[in-house]
């Protein structure tokens, strides 16, 4: 299994900015962040997929705010989120499938390592 250690979330503004960061402990195929809001029996929720090579797909609620990126050579997976919304107030998680991402898709049962979660808060 893939360690994985999420950093860089923390408390901002609505329309602000906060960049995520996942280092891997070993190389990764698909690799996605999702997020969990705070209100009762909310679900995980995928927020981005990207690609070994690259190839990256969004959430269409965050299509246009939200970047995800990776730097292969140091195993670090990002998210840069800007024009940030109250609504985007969740943990957030990095995740790492054994699947290319065009069958993991961005269903949570298709990773098969998580990192602790990294808390997102956004204010009005």
């Amino acid at each position: 299994q893939v360690r994985l250690v999420e950093s860089g979330g923390g408390s901002v503004q609505a329309g602000g900015s906060l960049r995520l960061s996942c280092v891997a402990s070993d190389a990764t195929s698909c690799m996605a962040w999702f997020r969990q809001g705070p209100g009762a029996g909310e679900e995980r929720e995928g927020v981005a997929r990207i690609s070994r090579s690259g190839t990256a797909d969004y959430a269409a609620s965050v299509k246009g705010r939200f970047t995800i990126s990776r730097d292969t050579a140091k195993n670090t997976l990002y998210l840069q989120m800007d024009s940030l919304k109250v609504e985007d107030t969740a943990l957030y998680y990095c995740a790492a499938a054994i699947y290319s991402c065009d069958v993991a898709s961005l269903s949570p049962s298709r990773y098969r390592d998580w990192g602790q979660g990294t808390q997102v808060t956004v204010s009005s």
